[in-house]
């Protein structure tokens, strides 16, 4: 029955102004990038990303999750999603992925992105690999999505590219299936989920109009997670490092917008060999 349901699509008017919270959002994370250096404290990057989103008339939509009262989410090394803002301080060659969400004039967006403390040239090689495998499955799966395509050919998109990746790189990746990605619009979080790995049915057909936040999640070693004591914080259990990229992404009738990338997405889609189709005023 799943694989007939239809999904909520969204009209032009509606897309333009998730593209607003989008903006914000991307807006929002090329801050932070800017200021990651060591010495600074996650709970200072919650701070700037803060003001930054108020300042700019959004409101912090993670904010708006029952318990949760920061901005970000800022998950080091073996933390791999929901890691809290505070007076971690960060230092040369920590993986950090920064997860950042706003809503605006009530329309979300969500978007993600994972770098090294310090730079590439204070990174260890096996990190870089993992967050650039990450990257390349999200934009795997961002490609995936598409008017006639199904749901679950994201997932399983993802999958494929982060066991090319892993064969490439000599590395057996983990593709976390706890957290997956999801719908949005008036929410942050939307049915339907988004599996980041192939499941048996293909799901309902992509429409135009269709809103989804993609966000793969991948380690460097075992899959497996927990939660920490906090309630939030989750990590591998087997201590390896974890990567996590993320961009909302709308369907349209001959291609696709990444409401959340700055351009639009179209030097990410045209390298995918895949069309960008913003819409224009």
């Amino acid at each position: 029955m799943f694989s007939r349901r239809r999904l909520e699509t969204k009209t032009e008017d509606q897309l333009r102004a998730m593209r607003v919270a989008g903006l914000l959002v991307g807006q929002t994370l090329e801050l932070l990038v800017s200021q990651v250096r060591p010495g600074v404290t996650t709970g200072e990057l919650d701070y700037i990303a803060e003001d930054n989103i108020r300042s700019r008339g959004g409101i912090p939509n993670f904010q708006l999750v029952p318990g949760y009262v920061h901005t970000l989410c800022t998950s080091v090394d073996e933390e791999i999603v929901h890691g809290i803002p505070g007076e971690r301080v960060l230092t040369e060659g920590d993986l950090l992925s920064i997860d950042c969400g706003a809503e605006v004039a009530g329309w979300n967006g969500d978007a993600a992105v994972t770098l090294v403390v310090g730079g590439r040239s204070a990174a260890r090689r096996q990190d870089l690999l993992l967050s650039e495998a990450t990257q390349r499955s999200l934009y795997a799966g961002i490609a995936a999505m598409r008017v006639g395509a199904r749901l679950h050919d994201i997932g399983a998109a993802v999958e494929d590219s982060l066991m090319a990746s892993g064969q490439a790189d000599g590395q057996e990746y983990g593709i976390v299936e706890e957290y997956v990605g999801h719908g949005i619009g008036r929410s942050m979080h939307m049915d339907p989920q988004i599996p980041n790995y192939r499941v048996r049915e293909r799901g309902p057909a992509l429409e135009a109009g269709f809103t989804g936040a993609i966000e793969p999640m991948a380690t460097a070693g075992s899959p497996q997670t927990k939660v920490l004591a906090d309630g939030w914080t989750v990590v591998t259990t087997d201590g390896s490092r974890a990567a996590h990229w993320e961009h909302t992404v709308a369907v349209m009738p001959r291609g696709l917008w990444i409401l959340t990338a700055l351009d639009g997405g179209q030097a990410a889609l045209e390298a995918a060999g895949t069309s960008y189709a913003p819409l224009t005023d």
